[in-house]
């Protein structure tokens, strides 16, 4: 058995890559664009927090998987094409921004307004005060928030497979089917479990530093 396994290596080690990138750029770009889109949804300019509201209800009301089947095979309908890799960055980028969007909203609505008009008695700057006191405070009210959503971002790469890219997933699947095995998925499934245990052990040490806020 151990034989079998160590010749189902190499195609797990490329699509745990392909997972892995997938996970990393969504999870980098995402954030920043989820921290935009929270502050447009608190806008006072209604056609910036109505076009805002419309975004999240749009990307949390579908399906991430006909999101991408829309951005992958939609698109070129209208002359916007994508390879398939981009086009499931797309998808996922804007789907997870519209919930990291909606997280951060209610971490900045948690925080006493007291505290704005502190920093403005103190002379800071809009930026400066959302940088230097609102920010920090807000990732540590949101991070179990966050943490499920990254857990959640991990099984959701397996959603990859329906424009045909080889990550983690679709190699066992397609290891199983040949082999008429159930090891391969096996596999994939102790390689998951293992890159959750990683992430939540990363955002239990993340909280721990922030608790110098409570």
């Amino acid at each position: 058995m151990f034989g079998y396994i160590y010749t189902l290596l190499p195609a797990m080690i490329d699509g745990l890559i392909t997972t892995l990138k997938v996970f990393f750029i969504t999870l980098i770009l995402s954030i920043p664009l989820g921290i935009l889109v929270s502050i447009g949804r608190l806008s006072k300019i209604k056609l910036i927090s109505k076009t805002t509201e419309l975004y999240i209800w749009v990307m949390r009301g579908t399906p991430l998987m006909l999101q991408i089947v829309f951005v992958f095979f939609g698109l070129p309908i209208i002359g916007i094409t994508f390879d398939r890799f981009t086009a499931v960055l797309i998808a996922f980028i804007l789907n997870y921004a519209a919930y990291f969007g909606e997280i951060f909203r209610g971490g900045m609505e948690s925080i006493d307004k007291g505290q704005y008009e502190a920093a403005k008695v103190l002379g800071l700057t809009p930026y400066k005060t959302f940088i230097r006191i609102i920010l920090p405070q807000m990732f540590k009210m949101v991070l179990p928030s966050i943490a499920n959503e990254v857990i959640t971002l991990v099984k959701d790469t397996s959603l990859v497979y329906i424009v045909g890219i080889g990550e983690l997933l679709r190699a066992g699947k397609i290891a199983s089917n040949r082999d008429v095995s159930l090891i391969p998925l096996a596999m994939v499934g102790i390689i998951y479990l293992l890159l959750t245990a990683i992430f939540t052990g990363i955002f239990n040490k993340t909280e721990r530093r922030y608790s110098y806020y409570e």
